[in-house]
Formats: structure tokens, C-alpha cells, sequence
């Protein structure tokens, strides 16, 4: 096994486990939340966007989650939701298998029953740097998958794909 600066052994099945756990675990909560999320989205923005007519806007929660099928689809209130799969499957996957790794280099050592504080800050640390590490590469499809899921045309969607969503 490869071994890194600290002595530590790098197990690549274990973090490819931990990888595909965190990642799959991330894509079916955030699509069993998606139409939660879509209309959370759409009341936040229904004020800035020229697509909507004052008399169109939603009066609320309700409002939205009926009118959004009859208008759009009931499919609608999953858009945007596999850029938000794309982003967060990463992001919770990178989280999960890096903080063990991180786990490691900031608590080598450390008894937790006498070094409370030590133990504390090293598993703060641990947790931020995975996520510092996972937005590193995922942050740009927060923006895609907003974009997205913000979209409210009838039929296709007007932006309709990651890539477009970006550019």
C-alpha cells in the first residue's frame, strides 16, 4: 500500500467505498427533497424574474406545489435535480472519504478520553478541510443547478442542460 508523509497507509477500496456510499446517500436525499427544493427556489425568485407577471406570481407554498404541475408538468418539479445530483454527489461523497483521511492527520495520537479540547479541534478541523476540499471542485454547479431549477418556461426547459446553465 502507498503510504503517505505521516506513515499513514492509503487504502484506495476503502475510500473508493466511502466515496460511492457518501455520493449515493447524497443523490437519493436530494431527490426525495427536489420539489421541496424547486419551489423554495421559485418563491425566492419569483420577484426578480421578468417571466413572471405580478398577477402570475405564487401567493405561497400551496399555491406553488399546485399550480406547478397543471402549468408545467408534474416531471417540472424535479428540474434542475440532476445538477443538483451532479453537484452534492460529489461534494457529499469527497466529504465522506476525506474526512477519515483528514481524521488522520489531524488527530494522529490523540487519546480523546484525556485530550477532550485536542480531540474537539482536530475533528473540527478534519470536517472543514473535507469540505473545503469537496467545494473546491463541485462549487461551480451550485450556479448550474440554480439556474436550472430556477426555470420556470412551460415545456422544456429554457436552459436546458449543465452546460448551458453555465455559460
Amino acid at each position: 500500500k502507498p503510504k503517505s508523509k505521516k506513515g499513514m497507509a492509503f487504502d484506495p477500496v476503502s475510500f473508493a467505498k466511502d466515496f460511492v456510499a457518501g455520493g449515493v446517500a447524497a443523490a437519493i436525499s436530494k431527490t426525495a427533497v427536489a420539489p421541496i427544493e424547486r419551489v423554495k427556489l421559485l418563491l425566492q425568485v419569483q420577484h426578480a424574474s421578468k417571466q413572471i407577471t405580478e398577477a402570475q406570481r405564487y401567493k405561497g407554498m400551496v399555491d406553488c406545489f399546485v399550480r406547478i404541475p397543471k402549468e408545467q408538468g408534474f416531471l417540472s418539479f424535479w428540474r434542475g435535480n440532476l445538477a443538483n445530483v451532479i453537484r452534492y454527489f460529489p461534494t457529499q461523497a469527497l466529504n465522506f472519504a476525506f474526512k477519515d483521511k483528514y481524521k488522520q492527520v489531524f488527530l494522529g495520537g490523540v487519546d480523546k478520553r484525556t485530550q477532550f479540547w485536542r480531540y474537539f479541534l482536530g475533528n473540527l478541523a478534519s470536517g472543514g478541510a473535507a469540505g473545503a476540499t469537496s467545494l473546491c471542485f463541485v462549487y461551480p454547479l451550485d450556479f448550474a443547478r440554480t439556474r436550472l431549477a430556477a426555470d420556470i418556461g412551460k415545456g422544456p426547459a429554457s436552459v436546458n442542460s449543465v452546460v448551458s446553465a453555465t455559460a
